[in-house]
C-alpha cells in the first residue's frame, strides 16, 4: 500500500494512490507483485493517451520492485522480530489515540472506525522503524502487502502479528525450540532444550544445525555431562546436582569405555588424596626438600621454594636473624637473635690511624678521615690552604705581569709624543 501518499491525500483509496509520483517521492517503499500489474495497467492507458515518456521510469521502477520482492526471505529473524515488537508498541501508543471524553455514544462509535483504519494503520507504520535502521526499513518495504493483509483481514484469526507474519508467512523464525528450514525440533532432555544447561544452535531461527552450545562447566549431546576440570558431588536426595570446578589440586583424566564415560580424579604432584580430599604436602615438614647451603625451605601450595638466609645467619631455619643457626661475624647472639656488634663503641681503639673516625655498619665498620682532614699518601692531614713555594711564585707571576704592562705602557706613550712624531716623519722622508 502506498503509505508516504497517505499523508497527502488520505481520501484516496489505496489502488488509486499508488502512481508514478508516489513512487518518486516515496525510496523507502516498494511495491508487490500484485500491484506492479495494476501500475502496468494504468501506464497501458497513459501510453495509449499520449503520455509515452513515462514508460522508461516504470520500466525501471518494476525492475526495481521485483528485486526487491525476490530478497524478502533473505531478511534475518531478529530483523523481523523487531519489526513486528515494533509495531505492537505502535497498537498500544494508538489504542485511545485522539479520544479523550465527553460524547460517550459518539466516541464509541469513532472509537470502532478508528481502531482497524487506515489512518491509524500508517501511524503505526509511519514510527515502526528507526530512520536509521536499515534492514527494518528495507524488509518493512517489502512486506507491506502481508502487513495490509494481517490488519484488514487476519487480526481476528491470528492476533499474534510475529507468529503469522515471521514464522508462517515469511518463514524467517521458527517456535521456540525449533531451529533449521524446516523447524526441526532441537534436542530436549530433562530440563528442556538442551537439559536447560545450555542454547540450542539456530533455535527460533531458520539457521543453525541445532547442536546444544553447553554453559561453562557443562558437555555432551544434552549438556548432562560435566566438561573436563568439573566434577559433581554426590548427592544423597537423588538429585543431580550442578557441575562444580575442581580445585586446582586435582586431575580430572577422562578415558573413554565402551558406551561409557568415567572420570578419574587423581592427586598433582606436591598433594596426597586422602578423605575425599587432596591435601598440599608439606615437603618442608617431611624433609622431602632439598635446598642448598645458607638457605631455608619455604613451604607452597604443591610445592616449596629455597630462600635465602638473613645476614646475620650462617645457616637458618627460617626468616629474620631469629631463625639462624648460628650468628654470622659480626653480629652476636643477643636474646633470640643475632644482632649487629657496634666494633666503633665496643673496642677502645677501633680505627688506629692519626686523625681518622670510626664509621659502624651492619655487620662490620670501615675507617675515614675525621672532619677537617683528608686523606694523603695513606694518611690523614689538615685540609689547609697552599703555603710557602706556590704562593712565593704566584706573587712573583703578578710582579712579572705588572713589569709588562709597564712597558709596553711607556712605549705607548713615546709613540704618542711629539718626538716620537718627528722620528716617524723623518723616517717616512728617508732621513
Amino acid at each position: 500500500m502506498g503509505w508516504a501518499m497517505t499523508k497527502r491525500d488520505p481520501q484516496l483509496s489505496f489502488g488509486t494512490r499508488r502512481d508514478i509520483t508516489a513512487l518518486e517521492n516515496t525510496p523507502r517503499r516498494r511495491v508487490s507483485v500484485e500491484r506492479i500489474w495494476k501500475l502496468l495497467t494504468t501506464q497501458t492507458q497513459s501510453y495509449k493517451d499520449g503520455m509515452w515518456w513515462s514508460w522508461p521510469l516504470v520500466s525501471v521502477l518494476v525492475l526495481c520492485s521485483l528485486l526487491s520482492v525476490g530478497t524478502v526471505r533473505t531478511a534475518p529473524c531478529q530483523t523481523c522480530r523487531k519489526l513486528t515488537d515494533s509495531f505492537i508498541k505502535g497498537l498500544e501508543r494508538t489504542a485511545n489515540k485522539n479520544f479523550g471524553g465527553g460524547n460517550t455514544a459518539w466516541e464509541e462509535e469513532k472509537l470502532a472506525k478508528y481502531t482497524r483504519s487506515e489512518t491509524r494503520l500508517l501511524e503505526i507504520i509511519e514510527a515502526v522503524c528507526d530512520k536509521s535502521d536499515f534492514d527494518c526499513n528495507r524488509l518493512l518495504e517489502q512486506i507491506e502487502d502481508q502487513v495490509e493483509t494481517w490488519w484488514f483481514h487476519r487480526q481476528q484469526e491470528a492476533p499474534d502479528l510475529f507468529e503469522w507474519l515471521c514464522i508462517e508467512e515469511l518463514r524467517l523464525c521458527c517456535p521456540p525450540g525449533h531451529y533449521g528450514p524446516e523447524c526441526a525440533e532441537c534436542p530436549s532432555g530433562p530440563g528442556g532444550v538442551c537439559g536447560g544447561l545450555g542454547r540450542c544452535e539456530g533455535e527460533g531461527t531458520r539457521l543453525g544445525d541445532g547442536d546444544c552450545v553447553c554453559d561453562p562447566g557443562y558437555s555432551g549431546v544434552l549438556c548432562q555431562d560435566c566438561a573436563d576440570g568439573y566434577y559433581r558431588e554426590k548427592s544423597s536426595n537423588h538429585t543431580q546436582p550442578p557441575c562444580s570446578a575442581l580445585p586446582k589440586s586435582f586431575h580430572s583424566v577422562k578415558s573413554a569405555q565402551v558406551h561409557k564415560t568415567t572420570s578419574v580424579w587423581t592427586a598433582k604432584p606436591g598433594w596426597i588424596f586422602h578423605s575425599n580430599k587432596c591435601i598440599d604436602v608439606d615437603e618442608c615438614g617431611t624433609e622431602l626438600a632439598r635446598c642448598p647451603s645458607n638457605t631455608y625451605c619455604f613451604n607452597t601450595e604443591g610445592s616449596y621454594e629455597c630462600r635465602g638466609c638473613d645476614q646475620a645467619c650462617v645457616g637458618c631455619m627460617g626468616s629474620g636473624p631469629a631463625r639462624c643457626k648460628k650468628c654470622a661475624r659480626g653480629f652476636r647472639l643477643t636474646g633470640a637473635k643475632c644482632l649487629d656488634i657496634d666494633e666503633c663503641s665496643e673496642r677502645a681503639i677501633a680505627c688506629p690511624g692519626l686523625n681518622e673516625a670510626c664509621i659502624n655498619e651492619e655487620g662490620s665498620f670501615r675507617c675515614e678521615c675525621a672532619e677537617g682532614f683528608i686523606q694523603r699518601d695513606s694518611i690523614c692531614v689538615e685540609n689547609l690552604p697552599p703555603t710557602g713555594p706556590e704562593k712565593v711564585s704566584a706573587k712573583g707571576d703578578m710582579v712579572f705581569t705588572a713589569i709588562f704592562i709597564g712597558g709596553v705602557a711607556a712605549m705607548a706613550g713615546y709613540w704618542l709624543s711629539e718626538k716620537g712624531d718627528r722620528v716617524l716623519d723623518g723616517i717616512l722622508k728617508g732621513r
